[in-house]
């Protein structure tokens, strides 16, 4: 689980047979405090990447913006390519199962509120692959 803001509108992509495919960075932080001792500890953010598909991504495409904060549940994958110079680099990503906005940075244009919950977007098959 993962409670953090986005740092850039969501990229969407339709892979085979027509499946949307999102990704986009999250930034979760730790606060800064105080040792009892006096020593100050910084601010810590992490960023993460986040991969989300079919549902959810639908549910990303169409209510999540660059700055606002979101609820993540999900798996971490790693997987690797060779860059430019042959050198094999890995990747670690989120892949959401769950998607939830938690506020928005700004009021983005949408249809009247319904008097349900916020929506959210959930995939209940984790084991599926995405086709690529």
């Amino acid at each position: 689980m993962l409670i953090g803001n986005v740092g850039k509108e969501p990229e969407v992509r339709y892979v085979e047979q027509g499946m949307p495919l999102s990704s986009f960075p999250l930034a979760t932080s730790e606060r800064g405090y105080t040792l009892q001792n006096g020593t100050q500890v910084p601010e810590r953010t992490e960023w993460h990447n986040v991969v989300a598909w079919k549902k959810p991504a639908e549910y990303v495409e169409k209510y999540v913006h660059k700055g606002d904060t979101l609820y993540i549940e999900g798996q971490l994958r790693t997987r690797s390519y060779d860059d430019r110079n042959g050198i094999t680099r890995y990747v670690t990503e989120v892949w959401a199962n769950r998607v939830e906005v938690v506020s928005q940075r700004s009021p983005q244009p949408a249809p009247a509120p319904q008097p349900s919950a916020t929506p959210t977007a959930t995939t209940d098959n984790n084991t599926e692959k995405p086709p690529f």
